[in-house]
Parts: structure tokens; sequence; C-alpha cells
């Protein structure tokens, strides 16, 4: 029997602060994200932690434009500016753009992979700028927050449980990271596709 091919199919997100789950690992950053009191702000946070949605919803409230492959537009326009995943942009331009934000009282959200301290600056002044910004973090996951991933994870795919000894299987051997749940359910989802089974322990086995 030949095996199930699987397509990834892509959706788009409606980012909405009522779809994000809060607790004592994200709490403080959601807080000063949401009340809106902050202009500077640099979020830092582990891979598939939630940071780059809570920085969309931070754009849609504040109106900001997202740097990507755009930087011209912000040589003459005064908007709130979103820079996601800052190591993914020229240093010299988030410089102007910091700049240029902070000259006009103007709001911006920076995100990051990584904390300012380790990230090994090529372009020393923006460093300098980038430390004076209000700083929010997000934690590594505890057990509650492990849980609520997978559990979302499992049913935005449809999966079908017939045990809750499932969710606690997965959990005592996956990698206890935000990526490391994205990633056991994204084999999984592959596995069961292409087996055309019901997720199992047996079934996870095979995985783990």
């Amino acid at each position: 029997m030949t095996n199930q091919k699987s397509f990834n199919y892509q959706f788009k997100v409606n980012f909405n602060e009522l779809d994000f789950f809060v607790n004592k690992t994200n709490f403080n950053a959601f807080n000063n994200i949401i009340s809106d009191n902050l202009n500077l702000i640099f979020l830092y946070g582990p891979n598939k932690s939630g940071k780059s949605f809570l920085a969309h919803i931070w754009k849609k409230n504040n109106y900001a434009i997202q740097l990507e492959n755009n930087f011209k537009i912000f040589l003459d326009k005064k908007s709130n500016v979103l820079i996601d995943n800052i190591s993914k942009y020229k240093e010299e331009d988030v410089f102007y753009i910091v700049n240029n934000c902070i000259l006009n009282k103007l709001k911006i959200l920076i995100t990051s992979n990584s904390k300012i301290n380790e990230i090994d600056f090529q372009f020393l002044d923006l460093s300098s700028r980038l430390k004076t910004f209000n700083y929010l973090e997000i934690n590594q996951p505890n057990d509650e927050m492990l849980l609520t991933i997978l559990t979302k994870l499992l049913i935005d795919k449809q999966f079908i449980i017939n045990s809750n000894d499932i969710f606690e299987y997965i959990l005592r051997r996956v990698d206890r990271s935000y990526e490391g749940i994205h990633n056991i359910v994204a084999k999984l989802d592959i596995l069961t596709l292409e087996k055309k089974r019901q997720l199992t322990i047996p079934l996870i086995k095979e995985i783990l």
C-alpha cells in the first residue's frame, strides 16, 4: 500500500489578543504590549514562543508598518514601526529607523530570538540605542504552557485523541521547548497521514 501524501497548507491568521494564551511565562510581555504605554520596545522570546503573534497584535493596535523589503518607504513616511526578527535586516537600516522613531516620537517594536547582550552587533551604535529600549521577555514554557500549546496544536491538526495518556506521554519525552512541541506535532501529523492511523502511543513511539 502506498503512503498518503501530505500537503503543507498555509492559512491566514487573524491576530487577536483574545486568542493569545497568557500565563506566568509571558504575562509581563503581554501586559506591557497591550497596555500600550511604551514607545520603544525590544521583545525577546525563544523560537515559536508567540512573540511574532504578540508583535502583530501590537502592529494592528498601533497602525504600524512592518519592515520587510520596503526600507525606502521609511525614508519619508512617519509611522509606528514593527521589526519582527531583527536578525533578518541590515543593522544600518534598523539604526536609521530607530533614530527616526526616536526623533519623531513614534512607537517601535523590535522582536528577536536572542537577547540584546547575546547579539554580535557589528554596528555598535545600534547596540547602544537598543539598550535604551524597554526590554520585555517571554520565558521558557512551564508545564501549563506546554500542555496548552500541545492541546491547541493537536486540535488545529484535527487529531482524534482517545486517551489523555497521550498528552502525558508526549510531554514526558519531548524536548520541553516551544519549538520542540511544534516539531513533534508536525512529525506526528505527517506520520498519521502517511500511515492512515489514529494518534496512539505506539505510533508516537515511532518518533520519540
